[in-house]
Parts: C-alpha cells; sequence; structure tokens
C-alpha cells in the first residue's frame, strides 16, 4: 500500500495534536479508516456515516480538492485535511 502523508490546517491540526502524519493508504477512504482508529477525536468531527462529513475538504498535492472517497492515492502522495470555512 502506498506511504502518503497526511497533514492537518486549523481546527484538524488542533484535534489531531500533530501537524501530520504518515499512512499506508490506498484511497481517501482508507484515510478516513485510520483516523477513526487512531484519532478519535478528530475523526468525531470530520467523519459523520463513514464518509467525509459536511464542511470538510480534502486536497491533494496542493492541486485538487476532493471529497470522493474513492480517489486514488500514489506513494509519496500528500493530503491535506481541512474545514471547507477555512480562509478569508
Amino acid at each position: 500500500m502506498p506511504s502518503i502523508q497526511v497533514e492537518f490546517f486549523g481546527v484538524a491540526r488542533s484535534r489531531a495534536g500533530v501537524a501530520k502524519m504518515t499512512l499506508d493508504a490506498g484511497c481517501l477512504r482508507d484515510v478516513l479508516t485510520q483516523l477513526q482508529e487512531q484519532i478519535p477525536s478528530l475523526a468525531e468531527l470530520c467523519i459523520a456515516n463513514d464518509e467525509l462529513a459536511p464542511g470538510w475538504l480534502l486536497n491533494i498535492n496542493g492541486a485538487a480538492f476532493t471529497r470522493d472517497l474513492n480517489t486514488s492515492l500514489n506513494d509519496g502522495d500528500s493530503v491535506l485535511m481541512m474545514p471547507a470555512d477555512v480562509g478569508g
């Protein structure tokens, strides 16, 4: 399975207690599954019914925002997790 970096921004970082972590994940759904297991305090905010909760976004490699959890990941990819209302 590909090794990827997951980076947390805003309230996600506060709940995670870390800025980033390395996970083995073949798709974004794998990322959420592992977050449920490893950081339940974050998962309760951003995961609802095994889907990304409304108001949350994922970004892959700084190029594309998505909510599609079937999106494949490649070794070395970076995933940014953040609330959709971040910004100015």
